[in-house]
């Protein structure tokens, strides 16, 4: 019962995060508020990936509903045996916890991917990336974010709300991980048999 309740706990806090990585995402399409940078194609190529909006957001909510309806006293029996169904139910709560690890992990990637590649924006040479061969230190040095001169912030616009995608997408995979090692416990540790005995004959 501890163990249910532990895994329903961690399934719950997946929907605020990602309605958070929704969020964040979309405000990515709209430096200073001005929705022209998006309609003119001039942001950076990695939000274009929908890794917020569609991966650690829309799916994840997919998966937190399912993992829910897993851990509920009144889930849909899959068989006669009781032992037979909490064994389905926890293979389907660890198939169900490796995709959002798998969702939340491709966010976490292509967050990071942006963060290091810099912005798109307007320097005196027109519109470019005017830290991609930086290898992420512009990261470290404030002093260089005066090149890109519109949209105006965006470098710092971008360092915030890509490092907040990171943070939410990472504590997605902490979620899914520690449900991962809860269900194995189950498995490995007793919980409940997972070998059906043969009969007597």
């Amino acid at each position: 019962m501890g163990s249910r309740k532990c895994g329903g706990c961690l399934s719950g806090l997946l929907i605020p995060l990602a309605l958070w990585s929704i969020t964040v995402n979309i405000l990515l399409y709209f430096p200073n508020g001005q929705a022209s940078y998006a309609s003119g194609n001039k942001l950076t190529n990695y939000v274009w990936y929908f890794e917020g909006i569609c991966f650690s957001g829309v799916m994840m909510l997919i998966v937190a509903a399912a993992l829910l309806v897993l851990e509920s006293e009144n889930n849909p029996k899959c068989c006669q045996s009781e032992n037979c169904g909490k064994k389905y139910m926890t293979l389907l709560s660890m198939i169900f916890s490796a995709l959002g690890i798998a969702f939340s992990g491709y966010c976490l990637v292509i967050s990071a991917l942006g963060l290091v590649q810099g912005p798109y924006c307007r320097t005196l040479n027109g519109w470019e990336y005017a830290f991609e061969g930086t290898a992420g230190r512009f990261l470290t040095d404030s002093s260089t974010w005066i090149q890109c001169l519109e949209p105006v912030r965006v470098v710092e616009w971008n360092i915030i709300l890509f490092s907040i995608l990171i943070t939410l997408s990472g504590l997605q995979v902490m979620v899914c991980l520690i449900r991962v090692v809860i269900q194995l416990s189950k498995m490995l540790c007793g919980t409940y048999s997972v070998i059906i005995q043969p009969g007597v004959i």
